[in-house]
């Protein structure tokens, strides 16, 4: 079977199949004729072209008549994927309405199609990352108040540090997802505007109706009309491509997280199992964190892109040579890396598979060394920082020498003992005593949550 040429072998890894339909050639050309349609309709509005030509011109404004792989060609030589859309356009209406074909695409340049048609995809793409986030946000939030007590220790320089809880750590990554959401609410009315200047950026070949057109243009489309066209200031896009990049790399914060606590050594928290996931070609008992990967490779290949973003913002003028082509890609490429870990990371926190049994078991290994500073604080206000911090020291090396519980080694320290009871012992070893703020924090990041979502 001959299979058409693509580049789709992972896209239902890396990408989730409703953005890479937002960007698909069909959703690229479709949105450049939508700003077509919408530009005849804004000029027979005020009276620039005749009402009758609109119908013929908004008839042919559909992607599935024309030829992608004859525009792709036409592109090569053209330097810009509006220029030979605009020719196949009014060639299809011409085919029909001669006398309407004259008033296609009048006053407008390639790159107010392009980037108007961008806008257009980008406010789809917006769109279904905001739902996707609002999905996971409320899936994260749910979960850390599961777990909003349940301990697991907590781990600095990857070693075990005192303990925290699960919800708190859940919490966190509900956290910078919801600073996200608001990002995105910020940016939309600098992102969702029209592009429409002409030429140069004066339209100056719509004479005094230009101004009248512009906004009836916006509001055909229900974009905002921009202080002025921003053929070579490229902040609005620039700006979303960095959020999205934000996303990505709290989303791998997320992943790396969850495949850390999926180790052997761990064997904490789990992805969700499912038939043939996260196996291995050869290894039958393999459960690899399949889900993480896609969460960790997006949060490592957007940065670079985002970086091509920033690196293509000095362009020329009023027009750029390369620099605006090189985003054409590029922006795209970052909205389906990014849905596509915001995809996998809902399947994640939907399903978490949580072992609190062995994180208490976890947090017995140092066999008792992650509640020192517990007893240390105690001890302190009794015998002084000093004196509490190196005695306690002195009891960790023994504990780790002798391989002996903490709690053996300071019940045999009279220093200790002299200012501690053995309930005050116990009570201070118990990781469920030690948990300090952990459940406000979690408290506090669903009230955000809920905020934001209300």
């Amino acid at each position: 079977m001959t299979q058409r040429p693509g580049n789709q072998l992972f896209d239902a890894y890396f990408t989730a199949r409703d953005m890479r339909e937002v960007f698909c050639d069909q959703g690229r050309v479709q949105a450049m004729l939508d700003f077509e349609a919408a530009l005849a309709r804004a000029e027979a509005r005020v009276g620039l072209i005749p009402s009758s030509a609109v119908a013929s011109i908004a008839a042919a404004c559909d992607a599935s008549l024309y030829d992608f792989a004859a525009l792709g060609e036409a592109i090569a030589t053209a330097g810009n994927s509006a220029i030979p859309l605009v020719k196949a356009l009014g060639k299809q209406i011409a085919s029909s309405d001669a006398e309407a074909e004259r008033y296609v695409h009048l006053g407008a340049t390639s790159q107010d199609v392009m980037d108007s048609g961008l806008v257009l995809q980008l406010r789809q793409a917006l769109a279904l990352i905001e739902d996707q986030l609002a999905q996971l946000a409320d899936s994260l939030a749910a979960q850390a108040q599961r777990f909003a007590t349940t301990p697991l220790a907590g781990r600095t320089w990857l070693q075990h540090a005192t303990p925290v809880t699960l919800g708190m750590k859940i919490a966190g990554w509900l956290g910078a997802v919801t600073r996200s959401r608001q990002r995105l609410q910020q940016l939309k009315p600098r992102l969702l505007v029209l592009q429409f200047g002409g030429a140069s950026g004066t339209l100056a070949a719509l004479g005094e109706q230009a101004l009248p057109i512009a906004e009836a243009l916006a509001e055909e489309l229900q974009l905002t009309l921009p202080e002025q066209p921003w053929h070579t200031q490229r902040d609005r896009i620039v700006e979303f491509g960095a959020v999205l990049g934000l996303i990505a790399g709290s989303l791998g914060k997320f992943g790396r997280d969850i495949s850390l606590l999926m180790q052997t050594e761990a064997a904490e928290v789990f992805e969700p199992a499912a038939p043939g996931k996260g196996g291995s070609s050869t290894m039958p008992h393999k459960r690899n964190p399949v889900g993480a990967a896609v969460l960790i490779g997006a949060a490592t290949r957007v940065p670079g892109l985002v970086s091509t973003l920033f690196s293509a913002m000095p362009q020329e003028h009023e027009r750029s040579l390369g620099l605006w082509h090189a985003e054409w890609e590029t922006l795209p490429e970052i909205c389906c890396l990014v849905s596509g870990s915001l995809q996998q990371a809902r399947l994640l926190a939907d399903g978490l598979e949580v072992d609190a049994a062995r994180m208490a078991r976890n947090l017995e290994l140092t066999q008792g060394l992650v509640l020192a500073e517990a007893v240390s604080i105690v001890l302190a206000q009794r015998v002084g920082r000093d004196t509490a911090h190196h005695l306690l020291e002195q009891c960790c090396k023994r504990a780790v020498a002798e391989q002996r519980h903490l709690r053996a080694v300071l019940a045999d320290e009279p220093q200790v003992t002299a200012e501690l009871s053995g309930a005050e012992l116990d009570d201070l070893l118990n990781p469920a005593h030690y948990l300090g703020q952990a459940q406000v924090w979690v408290e506090r990041a669903v009230a955000e949550h809920n905020a934001l979502t209300v």
